[in-house]
C-alpha cells in the first residue's frame, strides 16, 4: 500500500511540474527569464495564450498560467521595458490554438 501511494505521489508531482506556470517578478535580478511584449506577432519569438486554470497550461508550447506565488511557478519572468533587454520576445494571442514557438532556437530557455 505504501508503495502504491508513493508511486501515485511521484506521478502526480511529475505531471504538475511539466506545466508552464509562470510568476511575474518585480525585479530583473529575481527572474529566470526576461521577456518583452511586442506589438506584432511577426516580431515575436513566442506566441502566448493565458489559460484560466493551471491544468490547462502547456509543457512549453506557449500556454501559460500565471500563479499567485513565486514558489508555485516553473519559471519566474520579468517584463522588460525594451526588446533589447529581453531573452524572449512574446506576443499575447486571443486563442489557445495560436500559442506556439516562432523561434524554436529559444525554446531551451523555458526548460
Amino acid at each position: 500500500m505504501k508503495k502504491i501511494l508513493f508511486l501515485l505521489i511521484l506521478v502526480f508531482s511529475s505531471l504538475s511540474s511539466k506545466s508552464q506556470k509562470v510568476y511575474s517578478v518585480d525585479y530583473s535580478s529575481q527572474a529566470d527569464v526576461k521577456v518583452f511584449v511586442v506589438d506584432y506577432e511577426s516580431r515575436s519569438d513566442l506566441c502566448v495564450y493565458k489559460v484560466d486554470y493551471s491544468s490547462q497550461a502547456g509543457k512549453n508550447d506557449g500556454n501559460w498560467f500565471f500563479v499567485d506565488y513565486a514558489s508555485q511557478a516553473d519559471k519566474k519572468i520579468f517584463f522588460t521595458d525594451y526588446a533589447s533587454q529581453a531573452d524572449v520576445l512574446i506576443y499575447f494571442v486571443d486563442y489557445k490554438s495560436q500559442a506556439k514557438w516562432k523561434n524554436k532556437e529559444k525554446m531551451h530557455i523555458f526548460y
